[in-house]
């Protein structure tokens, strides 16, 4: 599989670290225009309107162009994130996903679940998670 021609999807959630995988798609990817980023409302009891998935996208897209990214390909959804980011996939036919995992403490991934892991398991294309670095204290 070429992964450079590939579209290459990465679930943001405008954290920092969620930032390093949009980094490492920027340097896989032949050609920005590969890159999908997705970022998840949660789903609130009235569906989410044109307006408020709008307003998330320009604010994604402001966040990201602050960050050095200019005009990222962006898409908002409401729901559950895993469901979602299995789902964007599919739509758009990747050839790999890149996200984070947050590095949760072990109990904390066994008793709620983890998004990485659940979209590592149930992706039908491959899925690059990204771990991360322990900072080394001065």
């Amino acid at each position: 599989m070429q992964v450079r021609d590939s579209v290459i999807v990465v679930p943001l959630d405008m954290s920092d670290f969620s930032l390093t995988a949009l980094a490492t798609a920027a340097g896989l990817a032949s050609d920005y225009a590969n890159i999908r980023v997705l970022h998840v409302l949660p789903e609130l009891a009235r569906p989410a309107s044109g307006d408020r998935l709008g307003q998330c996208s320009s604010a994604m897209s402001a966040f990201l162009q602050q960050r050095g990214y200019a005009k990222p390909d962006i898409t908002v959804r409401t729901g559950e994130p895993i469901k979602q980011i299995l789902h964007f996939a599919k739509d758009v036919d990747a050839g790999l996903i890149i996200m984070p995992s947050h590095g949760r403490g072990m109990l904390t991934e066994m008793l709620l679940g983890s998004t990485a892991y659940s979209v590592v398991r149930h992706s039908t294309c491959p899925v690059l998670v990204l771990k991360p670095t322990k900072q080394k204290e001065a």
